[in-house]
């Protein structure tokens, strides 16, 4: 599982368009969407949009903080990782159902990363060797991640006791989340896909 922990480590050996990015991408759009829901005005308490917005210097539409930055951000994860609309729709639709007042953005924001944090290190560990597959056999890889996924959320004779430990985590943290299997199945491919194409530093090459 060491692997897996360096995910959401920061990595110099982190390249442009690479997994980071797509976390980073990932994060932004959710504070946009919270900002321009719920009328957020203060961007210190949405730091990754804060960087977001600066760096590209995206305007700000109608006085509203998160519009336009929802909309470049969108644009950017379709065009650089291929997310289609469904992508996007349930997240909306998680953070309405979710997110009714400023107060509540906070606490989803470190259930998101609470949960992105565990279903990625139990996919890891319960995949295992199929994870080394060649990049090419995505089909193969997608139809393993769509297995393992559906069993995090259904089987319930796992007998190592971390992993069933893990496995509760995930499960409440989605179920105040609110994703279906098959938004986390894309989600979590797309970050194995991304892992795949990383330099593996040379102390992990024994």
């Amino acid at each position: 599982m060491g692997f897996w922990n360096k995910l959401f480590g920061n990595n110099s050996e982190q390249k442009v368009g690479g997994m980071e990015d797509f976390m980073t991408l990932i994060r932004v759009y959710f504070q946009a969407a919270m900002a321009a829901d719920l009328g957020i005005t203060n961007l210190a308490a949405l730091p990754d949009l804060r960087v977001f917005k600066t760096t590209l210097k995206v305007p700000t539409v109608n006085n509203k903080l998160g519009v336009g930055e929802r909309s470049r951000c969108k644009k950017m994860l379709k065009e650089m990782y291929g997310m289609d609309d469904d992508f996007f729709k349930e997240i909306d639709s998680s953070l309405r159902k979710r997110c009714k007042k400023i107060q509540d953005a906070q606490t989803y924001l470190l259930q998101f990363q609470g949960f992105t944090q565990d279903i990625m290190m139990l996919t890891g560990n319960l995949m295992k060797f199929k994870l080394r597959l060649p990049g090419f056999m995505k089909k193969a890889l997608y139809t393993m991640t769509e297995k393992t996924v559906n069993d995090i959320f259904n089987k319930n004779d796992f007998t190592d006791p971390a992993v069933l430990k893990s496995v509760v985590a995930v499960r409440e943290y989605n179920r105040r989340l609110g994703f279906s299997q098959k938004w986390v199945t894309d989600f979590v491919f797309k970050v194995v896909m991304l892992a795949k194409k990383e330099p593996k530093p040379a102390q992990d090459e024994k």
